[in-house]
């Protein structure tokens, strides 16, 4: 029962998608800086190499640059990591984009450009990764699957963002359907449904809208990195053994109000 061995991830091996900046280089951060050897992911290949350097002073930080939204990118993505790892213990889907207009004027490029990002991905990601993740995993240690949605997949926001919400709402419900059916395979999926985060994303709502968001929360504040932090190491370590299929929100009870 002791928090050294409860919520200990040292030696894994995770991929992180979307892990260049925001939530995702959260994750990254308290993966590396806990002995996890980490592959981050994401399209921006200068930003992805940056990160990585910085977190290579706390551990072993690798980035690989793809395009998630397209489906040869995924494939791409799944056969570098297999020719440089026998195993996957950690997969967090998080690679994810929004798009905001009112009802009248929502065009078809924003809804494709987000679904396939945002809940194609997470699906395809994780089949293209399913061999190395059966090889991780045991029946004394899952490997580990982590979706990230959003608190917007749960609720009805104030926010004109339809295809995010549709996505996140779809990426929760399909991490239940891949928990029942990977379950076997000794793979534990389960998904965090972030509330606001500080990130590039939640950099364009404008300020009013913002502070309607502050209102509304509970814990009258935005989420920090070790709140995020906290719930990663959770979901990949032994602490949550027998979690399989949740949905935790992370949102300050922001969720409770609407």
């Amino acid at each position: 029962m002791k928090i050294e061995e409860l919520f200990s991830v040292r030696g894994k091996v995770a991929l992180v998608t979307g892990g260049s900046r925001g939530l995702g280089e959260m994750f990254a951060r308290a993966y590396v800086e806990n002995g996890v050897k980490v592959y981050i992911s994401s399209r921006k290949a200068e930003a992805c190499a940056s990160l990585a350097e910085e977190l290579s002073k706390f551990g072993t930080c690798i980035p690989l640059p793809a395009d998630l939204s397209k489906m040869d990118e995924i494939e791409r993505l799944a056969k570098e990591i297999a020719a440089r790892e026998s195993k996957l213990d950690i997969l967090i889907n998080n690679a994810g984009a929004s798009w905001g207009a009112s009802f009248a004027e929502f065009p078809e490029n924003g809804w494709d450009k987000v679904m396939d990002l945002n809940l194609k991905s997470v699906f395809f990601m994780t089949q293209k990764l399913l061999p190395l993740l059966k090889a991780a995993g045991s029946a004394e240690d899952y490997a580990r699957v982590i979706n990230i949605g959003s608190i917007e997949g749960i609720r009805t926001s104030h926010l004109e963002a339809y295809s995010y919400a549709a996505s996140k709402s779809g990426v929760l419900h399909v991490t239940r359907m891949m928990a029942k059916y990977l379950a076997s395979d000794h793979i534990a999926v389960n998904a965090i449904a972030p509330g606001y985060f500080p990130s590039k994303m939640t950099e364009a709502i404008e300020a009013e809208d913002s502070a309607e968001i502050l209102t509304h929360t509970p814990m009258k504040r935005w989420g920090q990195p070790s709140d995020m932090a906290g719930v990663a190491l959770y979901l990949a370590s032994k602490a949550s053994a027998f979690v399989c299929g949740a949905v935790i929100p992370v949102d300050g009870g922001l969720a409770t109000t609407s």
